[in-house]
């Protein structure tokens, strides 16, 4: 009896290896079991029996050229301060436990900061220090854990995926097999008693069992580690029935070659599986063209200041930046592409990309790279890179700033786990039936079945109608992250809108001045200081001071998040904020911005908010969504509220960041399934922590990367157009599966009874998968044009 190595799983042939009571083929695999074991991790082999990969016993010096800091450069995607970013192609990914040991590496060496595998794409990103770790010992190190990274000029380009190549030459097999099957049959076909086709029949049949083994063992081999992988990890996927098909129809096909019995369905499986690959190749090159809609530029629609040669400030959309553009940066904002410092002291926080929050110094001439976030006075750059050239490209499907969401719980997934079962069940029935009545028809009707009920058109459904509904929700500002949260938009009962910059205007504000006047070298000073802040009342009275836009260097420049902040501008210390931040008493029922100048309180700016045009329409039309209001500011104006929103729930104000986070979790402990709109920093807690949380953007550049959706501001008050179309959706794509299982059930009961041939069923399939893509196309279509008329 053959024994297997414990940790790869496969047959020991030369050398047997003993430790700890275990058997290994190799040192290699014999030295990951015991790193894993030293470090607590043999639950790898719990996730999958046998799942380990043979490490490599290749010279540890394969990868020193990656050292060259050319090479280095190139390889790498991001670099700055003690931290670097890689990701490595790693084709032996295969299963549960290889994601859990990769994604588990910090464990195993301590300069290695995290791992995630994005499984599709067979890649892992790497978080580590290259001062203690040299990207040449990192790649030996993945070797040593049996997941040798592949690296060519094409990875290391990080180009684009295009079309499987590998796809084409399967269906090319089988389409040559299928032609050339067809003619070889056609006279088995004619019929007839014709001597010489009765002398040469056994040499036909054999050329057609020759030409149908590439298509059974090559060209369907994507089905069959689909399937098999399912089940390894105790999942029927829809892939079980049609292997199951394949075997019936070229087990079926042999035994009546063998026995002389017939000319077998040869021709048929290769007819049937040319098609299936067919739909395959129509299927991925539609998700192309869905993905290449919905590229980055779509899902950013912040817009970035930019500055001329004079000073002067123009927002401009970030799709719009160019390579030798100047543009500010302010505190706390993201860095949106790659850039050279000119003016100001760079303080940047990489936490956004790196998941650290150690922040890197920045003189004038420094490189920054997308992605980082300035921590102080705002800081002029040039553009270096364009947008789709820069690291933050992938920041936004980045999986640290994901939802932990399962997926599962999707209409799709509760629907399509009872199909494969109810289609073997069938199949299962038929078969015994037909195998009392008639052996021969037996084959041919469980073969029918399990081709007819292929659910591929099933599994489009979804995918075509979300997408499609993605980009018109894009087209109309509403940039949408995945296809998930048009589900969770769809499920949702209640609405909690931030007040400032959400169903106010940022730039439009009714402000007076109270107290004593401020000189001219003053108010340049402190608009110089207004520039550095994001807060949407600094920036209203950025506007609202009307004197020339002069820029002077900012020092020492501090914020308290949600009371204010201070620096030093030509040698005088202001501090701009809230009543108690600068050491006043605050009014009741006012919002105010105050100032002092060298500890000395000067006075401060009355803000009464001017709301968004035809919000209290907005809120009649939401009367099916219980309402919340919260805001930072005092209750001065919660009558005015009131008499907006009759119907809304609760209100709630001066809530510091904490506190609007503890207010929608304590709706979601009372089932609520709560969206959140907010426009700040104030509200990113807020954000992350609703089931669907909304960024609003006006023209600014703060970026929220917990949010869900990030909406254009001047779309708030149409925001029932955006639910009702994400609702729409949803019914798009339960009709669908209504069409699709309507397509099974008349396929289905010709199949039964014996009235469909194979390769009919396979013929038919493919249209129902083009039917159901032409009506997602069709019915989005229509439903985006009856909400948004112009954008659909």
């Amino acid at each position: 009896m053959s024994e297997n190595c414990f940790h790869c799983g496969q047959g020991i042939e030369k050398e047997r290896i003993l430790f700890d009571e275990k058997t290994f083929c190799c040192n290699g695999c014999k030295s990951v079991y015991e790193i894993l074991n030293i470090n607590n991790l043999t639950n790898f082999y719990e996730l999958n029996k046998r799942a380990g990969i043979r490490p490599s016993d290749e010279s540890s010096s394969q990868f020193e050229y990656l050292d060259t800091p050319e090479i280095f450069e190139k390889i790498t995607d991001f670099s700055e301060g003690s931290t670097s970013l890689v990701t490595f192609k790693i084709p032996v990914i295969h299963c549960s436990s290889c994601i859990w040991l990769l994604e588990s590496l910090h464990t195993l060496n301590e300069h290695i900061k995290y791992s995630q595998v994005n499984f599709t794409r067979k890649t892992l990103q790497i978080s580590f220090n290259h001062n203690d770790l040299k990207l040449s010992e990192l790649a030996n190190f993945l070797t040593n854990l049996g997941y040798k990274p592949v690296i060519s000029l094409e990875t290391a380009d990080k180009n684009v995926d295009h079309l499987d190549k590998s796809l084409l030459i399967k269906f090319a097999i089988a389409g040559f097999a299928f032609g050339n099957g067809m003619f070889l049959a056609f006279p088995e076909y004619v019929g007839g008693e014709d001597y010489w086709m009765e002398h040469y029949k056994g040499l036909f049949r054999t050329l057609m069992f020759l030409l149908a083994c590439p298509v059974v063992f090559y060209s369907a081999s994507d089905y069959y580690k689909s399937a098999w992988y399912g089940l390894k990890n105790k999942i029927v996927n829809i892939d079980v029935p049609i292997v199951l098909g394949i075997f019936v129809l070229f087990g079926r096909s042999i035994y009546e070659v063998v026995t002389d019995y017939g000319p077998g369905y040869f021709d048929t499986l290769c007819g049937l599986l040319f098609f299936m690959l067919m739909g395959k190749i129509f299927q991925k090159r539609t998700y192309s063209a869905l993905s290449y809609d919905r590229d980055y530029k779509s899902f950013y629609p912040i817009a970035v200041t930019k500055v001329d040669f004079e000073g002067k400030q123009d927002n401009i959309l970030l799709s719009e930046i160019k390579v030798g553009d100047r543009i500010l940066v302010r505190n706390q904002e993201i860095i949106p592409v790659d850039a050279i410092l000119i003016n100001g002291e760079g303080n940047i926080d990489n936490s956004f990309i790196t998941g650290e929050s150690e922040s890197i110094s920045k003189q004038p001439g420094d490189k920054i790279f997308a992605g980082g976030k300035q921590i102080g006075s705002s800081l002029e750059l040039e553009v270096i890179k364009d947008v789709d050239q820069s690291y933050l490209t992938q920041l936004w499907n980045k999986e640290a700033f994901k939802k932990h969401e399962t997926g599962l719980d999707t209409l799709t997934n509760s629907i399509s786990k009872y199909f494969t079962f109810i289609i073997l069940g069938i199949a299962l029935i038929s078969g015994i039936y037909w195998a009392f009545i008639d052996l021969e028809k037996m084959f041919q009707v469980i073969s029918a079945i399990l081709i007819i009920a292929c659910p591929c058109a099933l599994a489009l459904s979804a995918p075509f109608t979300f997408g499609h509904i993605m980009r018109i929700l894009g087209r109309n500002k509403f940039y949408v992250k995945d296809t998930l949260t048009i589900e969770k938009i769809a499920k949702l009962d209640t609405i909690v809108f931030d007040k400032t910059g959400t169903i106010t205007h940022r730039k439009k504000s009714n402000i007076r001045y109270e107290g004593s006047a401020i000189s001219e070298f003053d108010q340049l000073n402190i608009k110089t200081l207004l520039k550095n802040s994001n807060h949407p009342l600094s920036k209203s009275l950025y506007e609202f001071i009307e004197v020339n836009d002069d820029y002077f260097p900012v020092e020492n420049f501090q914020e308290i998040s949600g009371k204010g902040y201070e620096a030093s501008v030509r040698g005088n210390i202001y501090k701009i904020g809230s009543a108690r931040y600068n050491e006043q008493e605050p009014k009741n029922l006012e919002t105010a911005v105050y100032i002092s100048k060298n500890g000395a309180f000067s006075g401060k700016f009355i803000f009464k908010n001017e709301y968004r045009p035809k919000l209290k329409e907005l809120f009649t039309k939401l009367t099916s969504y219980k309402i919340f209001i919260l805001s930072g500011d005092n209750s001065s104006e919660e009558t005015q509220l009131k008499e907006l929103i009759p119907s809304y729930k609760g209100m709630a104000f001066n809530q510091n960041p904490e506190d609007k986070l503890n207010y929608i979790k304590n709706l979601q402990d009372q089932n609520m399934k709560v969206a959140m709109l907010g426009d700040g920093l104030n509200d990113a807690g807020a954000l992350k922590q609703s089931n669907v949380g909304i960024a609003i953007a006006d023209d600014t550049n703060s970026f929220t990367p917990s949010s869900d959706v990030i909406m254009n501001g001047d779309k708030v008050v149409t925001l029932d157009n955006y639910l009702n179309v994400c609702k729409g959706s949803i019914t798009i794509v339960k009709m669908t599966f209504i069409i699709s299982f309507l397509y099974n059930i008349v396929g289905l009961s010709y199949a039964v009874t014996g009235h469909m041939h194979p390769l009919f069923a396979a013929i038919i399939m493919p249209i129902s998968s083009i039917t159901v893509v032409t009506f997602t196309t069709i019915s989005t279509w229509i439903l985006g044009r009856k909400y948004f008329k112009k954008q659909a």
